[in-house]
């Protein structure tokens, strides 16, 4: 339809999993795309599909952790667009701990991927925005269990948590620069991450996604594509002025009980 015609987006940690499904998406729907992360490979294939299927994209190496190369990502597609109007942060850090078992280290790692460098990515893009006295609009991806999570994601909701009112504070910011900022609180999802975190902590085999979705409402994980099209539709003026909104994207209801 369209809906990012002309509009340059990039899709921090957007080479794989919900990121790259994004990317796709905004692709599609007209978009000069961006992605960045830290390993080459899967980022120079996702560009060079993106590219064959006629899209305009350009693979930015940034580890994501680190607050410079967070705001230099941004600064290069700039550079090579003349601007950024959209802005995801995708890249996440889910890693297991508790309370009680937390290294200083493991907690320091979550809030560099999963806060510290969304924070820099917006600060640079806004201060783009800003000067250029244009409307944009960014897109955090957060988690349901920012609510409150399982026990042994301790860190990982510490530090989502921050992002969830990041998003609420920097919309309430910028409303009069007219830029637009949300989050969505995923639940769980079929990513190659995922599978990759069940089998490392939790022991899965083969078949964690069917015995997963056994257990869920709607019989299914997320889907990244799924939640690419809600994330398009943020990032685009078909949402109008919805902004400070941070929306559960789950089959389970916060507060519901049976």
């Amino acid at each position: 339809m369209g809906l990012l015609d002309d509009k340059v987006v990039l899709v921090g940690g957007g080479t794989q999993g919900v990121g790259a499904a994004v990317a796709r998406a905004a692709v599609r729907e007209g978009a000069a795309v961006a992605v960045s992360g830290r390993r080459p490979e899967p980022g120079e294939a996702l560009v060079a599909e993106l590219s064959a299927a006629g899209g305009t994209a350009l693979y930015v190496r940034a580890d994501l952790a680190d607050a410079e190369q967070a705001k230099a990502s941004v600064a290069e597609v700039v550079d090579a667009y003349g601007r950024i109007d959209c802005l995801v942060n995708s890249a996440g850090l889910t890693s297991r701990g508790t309370l009680l078992d937390t290294t200083p280290e493991l907690f320091d790692a979550h809030i560099a991927v999963n806060l510290k460098g969304p924070f820099f990515a917006m600060q640079a893009a806004v201060a783009d925005m800003t000067a250029r006295k244009a409307p944009g609009t960014i897109v955090n991806i957060i988690t349901s269990s920012a609510h409150g999570g399982q026990p042994f994601l301790a860190p990982y909701v510490a530090a989502k948590a921050g992002l969830a009112g990041l998003t609420r504070n920097a919309a309430h910011a910028h409303r009069w620069d007219r830029i637009r900022i949300n989050g969505l609180n995923i639940g769980w999802t079929a990513t190659e991450g995922e599978d990759a975190t069940q089998r490392a902590f939790h022991g899965a085999g083969d078949d964690w996604r069917e015995q997963a979705a056994a257990r869920l409402p709607m019989g299914r994980l997320g889907r990244p594509d799924d939640i690419a099209d809600f994330v398009v539709f943020l990032l685009s003026e078909r949402s109008g002025v919805v902004t400070g909104s941070v929306i559960d994207w789950d089959q389970n209801v916060l507060g519901g009980l049976d």
